[in-house]
C-alpha cells in the first residue's frame, strides 16, 4: 500500500508533549462520526481530511483503538512533517500529502474507496497558520503576503495583488469577503503599487484601514479582505464543493461525514450540497442535523463562536 505508515502502536497520549489546541467542537465531532465507547466499531477505518495540527485525529484514534485506521490529509507541508514527528509511534495513522479535493483518488489508489467508516472535515484555516506570521495570513502580525496553505504551490497573495486587475481585485473582497468596500480598497490598491509593491501583511492592512467607507465596529476594517483574499488564492469553495462530492463516494454504506464550518460561505456550500444530494432522485446520503458548540465553549474559546457542523450519512445497505 503505497502511503506513509508510522512504525509502532502508542496509547498514552497524556504523557506527550505535543503542542496542540483542543479542537472545536470535539465531542460533537466525535459523536457525529459514530464513535462510541458502548459500540465500538469492528476494524474501521477513518479519514481526518484536514489534519491541522492533530486534535481531532489524535481524539479519532482514542476512539478507535488499535481496532482499527486513520488516515490524514494536509496539503500545508508543515502539518505534515508535524504529524510525522508526533503520530511517529502509532501503528495504525498515515498522514499523507494531498489536498483534501483529491480525496476520492486517494482513496482508489491505497484501496479503501467504499470502505470509509467516517470523514471528518475541519474547515479554514488552522490557529497555526494564523499564529505563524511567516504564512502571512494574519493581519495582527506583520509578515510576508503569502496566504497560500501550501507554500510550495500556487500563487502568494503579493503575486496576486501585483497583477490583477482593479475589477478583479474588487470582486473577489466583494464575492468572499462581502468587504462593502470593495471597490474603494481595490481602487487603492491599484494605485499604491504603482509606486511600490504590496509586499507584507503590514502594508496591506494599513492601507485597508485608511480606506474611508462604511466598516463594522466590531471586527478589524482589514478581516473581511484578508479572508477574502485567502479565499481566493486557495480557491477554498471550488475545492470544498469537489472534496464533499468525492467524501460521499469513498464512504462505506452506513459511513458518515462531518463538516465544521466558520463562516457563512463555506457553510453554504455544505448546506446545499448535502441537501441537494439527499433530497435528488438518487440520494447517496440523508441528513443526520446540524451542531453547534455550547455556550461553555464559545466563551473560551473564540475561534469557535461562529462554527456550524454538519452531518450527513452514506445510505446503502451495511455488511
Amino acid at each position: 500500500m503505497p502511503f506513509d505508515i508510522a512504525p509502532a502502536l502508542h496509547r498514552d497520549w497524556a504523557d506527550r508533549t505535543v503542542d496542540l489546541h483542543r479542537p472545536v467542537m470535539l465531542d460533537e465531532a466525535l459523536a457525529g462520526l459514530g464513535l462510541r465507547s458502548d459500540a465500538p466499531l469492528t476494524n474501521p477505518v477513518f479519514v481526518d481530511a484536514t489534519f491541522g495540527r492533530g486534535g481531532h485525529s489524535r481524539a479519532i484514534l482514542d476512539g478507535i483503538g488499535g481496532n482499527g485506521v486513520l488516515h490524514a490529509l494536509d496539503q500545508d507541508p508543515q502539518a505534515v512533517a508535524h504529524a510525522r514527528e508526533a503520530f511517529a509511534d502509532v501503528g495504525n495513522f498515515a498522514i499523507h500529502h494531498r489536498n483534501f479535493a483529491g480525496i476520492a483518488a486517494f482513496a482508489q489508489e491505497i484501496g479503501i474507496a467504499g470502505r470509509v467508516d467516517g470523514v471528518l472535515m475541519d474547515l479554514g484555516v488552522s490557529s497555526p497558520q494564523l499564529d505563524d506570521a511567516a504564512r502571512g495570513f494574519s493581519f495582527s502580525k506583520d509578515g510576508p503576503l503569502d496566504m497560500r496553505m501550501n507554500p510550495q504551490a500556487g500563487e502568494s497573495a503579493a503575486h496576486w495583488l501585483a497583477r490583477a486587475q482593479e475589477a478583479e481585485i474588487a470582486d473577489v473582497l466583494w464575492r468572499f469577503g462581502e468587504e462593502r468596500n470593495s471597490r474603494r480598497i481595490a481602487r487603492r490598491i491599484v494605485e499604491t503599487r504603482k509606486t511600490a509593491p504590496i509586499e507584507t501583511t503590514a502594508q496591506l492592512a494599513a492601507l485597508i484601514a485608511s480606506v474611508p467607507g462604511p466598516r463594522s465596529r466590531k471586527i478589524h476594517p482589514a478581516t473581511r479582505s484578508f479572508q477574502a483574499i485567502r479565499i481566493h488564492i486557495n480557491r477554498e469553495l471550488e475545492v470544498l464543493t469537489a472534496a464533499l462530492d468525492a467524501a460521499i463516494d469513498v464512504l462505506a454504506p452506513g459511513g458518515r461525514l462531518v463538516v465544521i464550518s466558520f463562516h457563512s460561505l463555506e457553510d453554504r456550500i455544505v448546506k446545499h450540497r448535502l441537501r441537494d444530494d439527499a433530497r435528488s432522485d438518487t440520494p447517496r446520503v440523508r441528513l443526520l442535523g446540524k451542531q453547534f458548540p455550547g455556550d461553555d465553549e464559545r466563551a473560551t474559546n473564540p475561534r469557535a463562536r461562529s462554527a456550524v457542523l454538519r452531518i450527513a450519512q452514506r445510505l446503502g445497505e451495511q455488511p
